[in-house]
């Protein structure tokens, strides 16, 4: 069996003139959401055995929170920059690409890509994925590149944990 944790990343700021759209920080509440998140996870999930995140900062940003609380070493997170899309095709692309020697992951991403993976491989509709929100997904693969349709066993939002 293989888990999948989708991220969606946190909050995000508008603020910044001037800098590009993959430069974007976290705002303050993002930050906060972030730690409020995955300190929940840190107790009720076993770590996965992969952290994989976006290039994009604010992606970036709150995989390392995650890493933080979840006692993943930093020097371990993946960075793909190629999960920086609005699509899942990338999405879908990274995660037949795990290695099977991992059966649990965790991905960092972005909102349209997001939503479309969890509502094609997980069971349960999602109309939308909040920011920092983390949807978990069982696949019965041996291997990551035969996932079809999965269990949807998890979805968390921060407003839930408030």
């Amino acid at each position: 069996m293989k888990t999948l944790y989708i991220v969606r990343h946190a909050k995000s700021s508008w603020d910044y003139e001037g800098i590009e759209d993959i430069d974007r920080p976290l705002k303050k509440r993002g930050i906060n959401d972030a730690h409020l998140v995955s300190k929940f996870l840190a107790t009720t999930i076993d770590k996965p055995d992969v952290f994989i995140s976006s290039s994009a900062n604010r992606a970036l940003h709150t995989a390392v929170i995650f890493c933080d609380n979840l006692k993943y070493p930093l020097s371990n997170l993946y960075i793909r920059k190629q999960l920086y899309s609005f699509s899942d095709g990338y999405l879908v692309k990274t995660v037949n690409a795990l290695d099977d020697s991992f059966d649990s992951a965790i991905i960092f991403s972005h909102d349209h890509g997001i939503n479309s993976f969890v509502n094609k491989f997980g069971n349960k509709p999602i109309p939308h994925v909040s920011t920092c929100g983390v949807v978990g997904i069982q696949f019965h693969e041996k291997h990551w590149k035969n996932i079809k349709k999965g269990k949807t066993f998890m979805i968390e939002n921060p407003k839930d944990h408030k």
